[in-house]
């Protein structure tokens, strides 16, 4: 069976999380299904210099968020999940709430009931009562979320490190195998166990 995996960018801020995304599984046997947000189109535009053909041409296949018909609208859509890299709080709302009023949410609504991988890289902050409320509700659901939040034990030198870093993160939820950053090693406290202490010079 041919792995397929399916990535939803909506409108939050980081649509490079998205686009990131697509170009690592290029260089993976991994079939790419894209549905992009009319709010995602246009902060592609805002935040990076992507054009949005060339974003497109990066999947295997694309889709209009209005295409409620699209194959990944079923669950007979065999396939390794869902990615929604970034999603917004509407995204996070329709997807908690089994409002399916576009492709985006029913594709992701699709995947929990067929009990499939559903990640989503939720963008907002700071976060409300009813923010916290939602992320509960669809983690209730079956939803992974993996908020882009970085970490700093790899010591990234360029934005692009904190990026590939969420972005394997969100792989090694799914099992692709990547080397987008580097691993934990507690061999470095051994590093740090005989580090002079600059307080006492």
């Amino acid at each position: 069976m041919t792995k397929r995996l399916i990535i939803g960018i909506a409108g939050a801020s980081g649509v490079i999380y998205g686009i990131r995304m697509l170009e690592v599984l290029k260089s993976h046997d991994i079939e790419t299904h894209l549905i992009i947000s009319e709010a995602g189109k246009l902060n592609i535009k805002i935040e990076t210099d992507y054009n949005l053909n060339d974003v497109l041409d990066m999947a295997d296949h694309t889709y209009s968020n209005q295409d409620i018909a699209a194959s990944v609208a079923s669950g007979s859509f065999l396939n390794l999940g869902m990615v929604v890299t970034p999603c917004t709080v509407k995204t996070l709302s329709g997807i908690a709430n089994s409002y399916n009023d576009n492709l985006l949410t029913r594709a992701a609504d699709v995947q929990l009931k067929e009990k499939r991988k559903l990640a989503l890289l939720f963008r907002e902050t700071p976060l409300h009562k009813g923010h916290l409320r939602l992320l509960t509700q669809a983690a209730d659901m079956g939803a992974h979320i993996i908020p882009p939040m970085p970490a700093f034990y790899h010591h990234p030198k360029t934005v692009d490190d904190i990026i590939n870093h969420s972005v394997g993160k969100v792989l090694d939820y799914i099992g692709i195998e990547h080397e987008l950053f580097k691993r934990w090693d507690n061999t470095e406290l051994d590093k740090l166990a005989n580090r002079p202490n600059l307080s006492e010079s």
